[in-house]
């Protein structure tokens, strides 16, 4: 089902209370106009215009709460009223309320009024606009209004128009609509596309579950592997979507790339999902050194005594320590590549641990690595948003992708929290005279 908006007599409901008789003019003015009662608008129009100016200033200048009666129209899609205000008062059809900027034509688009719509482009309204970067393709995807997005690509809406918010397709993705999904699929989209390098609609669509979107995404091209640590597999077998399994298996999913802690897709199947999951991954998995007892009823045993020792503080504790050890002596030998490993085998115990994302971060940006190093900076700096290290981190790797505008800006927030760091300034003077040249 679409999403629904609140409609405007709930709304001024809420705002106002339930007895009409005691709502001032103007808003009865906009529930006339969204009931499509002409008499009535004209009556309370002339109530309002106290001055003599006339039902055309008087409709088009006055609104409550930043609506005007021409939006109201638009949002319950009532022609008669509509067709009064634009052809015979000839009123503004671009004219945008005053509380979100949003036109008729975006108004008409929310509420999902395409008879609206048509109405309003045939006399001129524009669709290619911009609404507090908000386009009318981003709400329609928003709403899961298929008709409406074929209809605005028809008029020559872009699918991939610039926003300030997330892609229509992520958008489609993240609200489960798989009509809009595949709209903008056959019209291009990219099924690969990421916001801020961490997110991409496969990712989505597994996190929410939706196993159509899932399906297009696929069908057309979607990196079943991920990218950086993110593993569309190991995401799904800790949610346990059996057929998202089968359907990322099948598209030649990689069943050996680790999470970001490095836990295999078998084995969170086997601490998060079903029994049908293990068994799925278990022919296509490599075999695990740790597992001493290689078949489905051992993996499960090895994961289960895992989770057992995790709940132990005590071990937990030492092993984590073990593993930092080990992977600091593997970093003091310019060994990173093992370094990174023991750090990830220490993510396993310990998934919370910023020092050991900064860590590893250094080692990706050693082994030449800047988006793995970024990730890792990001996730740091996420557990500890007042670490200045978390910063430097996130510098340095948008250093080593000469995003030097980003760079500086890590930096500067990062020497807020330790402006002592020498280094750190140091970085940020280059990343100033890096960026404007």
């Amino acid at each position: 089902m679409p999403r629904q908006e609140v409609s405007l007599p709930d709304a001024f409901n809420l705002v106002l209370g339930k007895d009409w008789d005691n709502w001032p003019p103007e808003a009865g003015l906009l529930v006339a106009a969204y009931y499509g009662d002409i008499r009535r608008l004209k009556e309370i129009a002339k109530i309002i215009d106290t001055e003599g100016k006339g039902l055309h200033d008087t409709l088009a200048n006055t609104h409550f709460l930043g609506t005007y009666a021409l939006h109201a129209a638009c949002d319950s899609g009532c022609m008669p009223v509509l067709q009064y205000l634009v052809k015979d008062l000839k009123i503004d059809i671009n004219k945008a309320d005053t509380m979100r900027g949003f036109t008729p034509v975006m108004h008409a688009v929310l509420y999902g009024n395409l008879p609206a719509l048509r109405f309003l482009v045939d006399h001129g309204a524009d669709v290619h606009g911009q609404h507090k970067g908000l386009s009318l393709f981003h709400s329609a995807a928003e709403g899961g209004r298929s008709e409406i997005a074929k209809f605005l690509l028809s008029k020559g809406v872009r699918i991939d128009a610039e926003s300030s918010l997330l892609t229509p397709l992520l958008i489609a993705t993240y609200r489960g609509y798989p009509s809009i999904v595949e709209i903008l699929l056959e019209r291009g989209a990219d099924p690969n596309e990421r916001m801020n390098d961490e997110v991409s609609p496969l990712i989505i669509a597994l996190k929410h579950s939706s196993m159509p979107c899932l399906k297009l995404l696929v069908q057309a091209g979607a990196d079943v592997n991920g990218f950086g640590s993110y593993s569309p597999l190991a995401k799904a077998a800790e949610k346990g979507l059996t057929e998202a399994i089968k359907c990322l298996l099948d598209a030649g999913a990689n069943p050996n790339v680790p999470d970001t802690f490095g836990r295999l897709p078998i084995e969170l199947a086997a601490e998060y999902g079903t029994w049908e999951d293990v068994e799925l991954l278990f022919p296509v998995t490599s075999k695990i050194p740790t597992v001493a007892d290689w078949s489905v009823n051992g993996v499960i045993s090895h994961v289960y005594m895992e989770v057992m020792q995790l709940e132990d503080d005590e071990f937990v504790k030492k092993k984590k320590s073990e593993l930092k050890r080990q992977g600091a002596d593997a970093f003091s030998k310019e060994d990173y590549l093992n370094a990174s490993v023991f750090y990830t085998q220490a993510l396993k115990v310990d998934q919370f641990d910023a020092t050991l994302f900064s860590n590893r971060s250094l080692c990706w940006l050693r082994l030449g690595d800047g988006k793995k190093a970024l990730l890792d900076a990001m996730k740091c700096k996420n557990l500890r948003p007042k670490w200045g290290k978390a910063y430097y981190r996130e510098g340095a790797a948008l250093m080593f992708l000469k995003d030097y505008d980003s760079a500086y800006d890590a930096f500067n927030r990062g020497l807020g929290f330790d402006p002592e760091s020498e280094e750190m300034e140091k970085l940020l003077w280059e990343a100033m005279d890096l960026k404007t040249t």
